[in-house]
């Protein structure tokens, strides 16, 4: 498993550095969510499940469709152990604070690519503080900044996959 992470790190590094280009990163997702899937269930069937670190939730906010970074950090997080419930692309705000109180989760990963979106994500965080959801919450996303993040009150800014595994240690350990 370890080997799959340096290989999506080393393909992330070189999509950053523009030396291989969109849909070579996506297949490199496609690839390790495969490997990840085998390994997942090879541990199943042999009953060797380690606990999990905790339940984090990953979202696309409402009117995003782009889930690719989404999708790479839900493998990273998986890898390091943790419990990713994914609810995929273009969530509800509600959507989002539901699952995180019916799920007792601590950590929230929101994700958004497009800058119409931003103002989604911002309301999300809200509703969160708002129905005083015992979480911290990472964003991330092509289109914020750590200071933007912060504007918008989210706890941390995961400004790529690696990240979103350092502030799930940090946060749940």
């Amino acid at each position: 498993g370890v080997n799959v992470v340096v290989g999506l790190r080393k393909g992330s590094d070189k999509f950053e550095k523009g030396t291989i280009f969109l849909p070579q990163l996506i297949l490199a997702a496609d690839v390790a969510k495969e490997c990840f899937d085998e390994i997942k269930n090879y541990l199943a069937d042999s009953g060797d499940s380690s606990e999990s670190k905790g339940k984090i939730i990953v979202a696309t906010v409402k009117g995003d469709i782009h889930d690719i970074g989404k999708n790479i950090v839900k493998v990273i997080l998986e890898n390091y152990g943790y419990n990713v419930i994914d609810l995929g692309r273009d969530v509800d705000c509600m959507e989002v604070v539901n699952a995180a109180i019916e799920n007792d989760v601590h950590l929230v990963g929101l994700s958004a690519l497009m800058t119409t979106t931003l103002g989604s994500m911002e309301e999300t965080i809200k509703l969160l503080r708002e129905h005083n959801v015992d979480c911290k919450i990472m964003v991330g996303g092509a289109v914020l900044t750590e200071d933007y993040a912060m504007k918008i009150g989210a706890d941390y800014y995961a400004k790529d996959a690696k990240m979103s595994a350092d502030i799930a240690k940090k946060v749940l350990g």
